[in-house]
This record gives structure tokens, sequence and C-alpha cells, in this order.
């Protein structure tokens, strides 16, 4: 019997490299999941089935447009009625663009924040109406080491998830009395399909940036992500609350 055996998550950007991941453990330890993503990725119904086939677990591929917000609120809520709702939710979408701030379009700035963040805040709103009637539930936001303020290129990234950090401890006063604990984890400079579409033929220089800036001399695995989030959503950290992990390799 796996740690979440039973529990019902919802995870966003399940597609991504990161979200992979954390799909994968939270299925091997008995999560019944629901996989958000874009409605128009290819592997999405694909995904769900290997996962379900692997655990015995459901899991569910639903698409939806995060950039759509009333859109989102409406799929959320019918989800929590169709499924009797959720005892986890894990804000791990996120879309990032690299170039210098002059050079984005208010529009591109928009769709940063509504996707990295607010999308954040009408899910959590949608799903807890539902945990506060079990009196339980964990919400894990998904924020970045670009926030340490050392990055260039990222100033709607870091914009958006200072706001979702922002949300993180505002939810965690405010639905700690009905029994919900709000974390956040940072992830560092993970390998990931990101960086290689981002970087192109700069990556080995990128990569030799990060080791020299890291403590540890490695590179973060998409799995010590997965591995601090099924933390927060596990027992284990039932009086953690409001707090922001990074998982950077001491950058």
């Amino acid at each position: 019997m796996g740690i979440l055996n039973g529990k019902t998550v919802l995870l966003t950007g399940a597609l991504g490299t990161l979200g992979r991941a954390q799909a994968q453990r939270l299925a091997e330890e008995g999560a019944n999941l629901l996989l958000l993503d874009r409605p128009d990725h290819p592997d999405g119904p694909g995904l769900a089935k290997r996962l379900a086939d692997a655990s015995g677990r459901k899991v569910e591929f639903v698409g939806q447009d995060l950039n759509d917000l009333e859109g989102t609120t409406a799929a959320a809520r019918k989800l929590t009625d169709s499924h009797g709702g959720f005892d986890i939710l894990i804000n791990n979408a996120a879309h990032i663009v690299n170039r210098p701030f002059e050079e984005f379009s208010i529009a591109e700035y928009e769709d940063q924040i509504r996707i990295n963040s607010s999308a954040g805040f009408v899910l959590a709103q949608a799903l807890a109406p539902g945990m506060k009637a079990k009196h339980y539930g964990k919400i894990v936001n998904l924020c970045s080491v670009t926030q340490n303020g050392r990055w260039n290129g990222y100033v709607p990234y870091v914009v958006s998830k200072s706001a979702l950090l922002g949300l993180t401890k505002s939810l965690a006063r405010e639905l700690g009395p009905f029994g919900i604990r709000v974390n956040a984890v940072a992830p560092g400079a993970v390998v990931s399909e990101a960086e290689e579409r981002i970087f192109g033929d700069r990556l080995q220089q990128y990569n030799d940036w990060v080791l020299e800036n890291q403590c540890l001399k490695q590179r973060i695995a998409p799995t010590a992500i997965a591995e601090a989030v099924l933390f927060l959503v596990s027992p284990a950290s039932d009086m953690i609350t409001g707090h922001n992990l990074p998982v950077d390799g001491g950058f």
C-alpha cells in the first residue's frame, strides 16, 4: 500500500518534464490522478494509460488551457463534482520564455501571469470547498530558483512565480483552520526539455554556468523535484504549511 493510497490528485502541467516525474511517483504511491495539460498535447491519453496500467490506479487526462481562467474554473468545478472532490492539488504548470524584458509584449507578459500564477488561484478557489468539507487537503505550488534574482531574461516568469509564492503563504494562513496545508517547492536548474528549447546551441555554456554556481556539482534530475513534492503531499509533512522548499543544489 502506498502512502497516497486512495487520495485523489489534480496535477497541472502533467505532460512536461517535471510533471511526468511527479505523475509517476504519485501513481506509484497509490494516488488516483487527473493529469491536466493543454488539450492539444499529443501524449495526454497515452501517458494516462501507461501510468494506469503500471500502477493499477485510476489515471485520467484532462485537456484544459490554463490561459482561459474562466474555463479553468468551470472545468475544475465539474471535475470536483464528478470525482467527489480532491485531496491534493499540485500547481506545476509553467510557461517560460527567456528574452530581455523590453522585448515582451503586454500579451506575452499576461500569458505567463495567467498560466503560472492566476491559474493556481482559480484552481485552489475551485477545489478548496471540497477540501474544507473533508477538513483535509494539500496544495503544492511549484515556484522557482529564479526568484533569487540571479537570472537574466525571465522578468514575466519571475513575477508570476513570486505571485505564486505570495499565494502559497496567504492561502496557508487562510486555509489552515480547515486542515488544508499549502506549501511550495522551488526547483533549481533541472535538466529538462525546457532548457534545451531555451538555450539550444548554448546548452553546454549554460550547463557550465549552473554547475559553477551550485554548491553541489551535479545537475538536478526531475525525480529530485518529484520526491520533494511527494514529501509535501504525504502524511510526513502534515505539520508543515506556508513554506517554500528549495531543491536547487545550493544555488
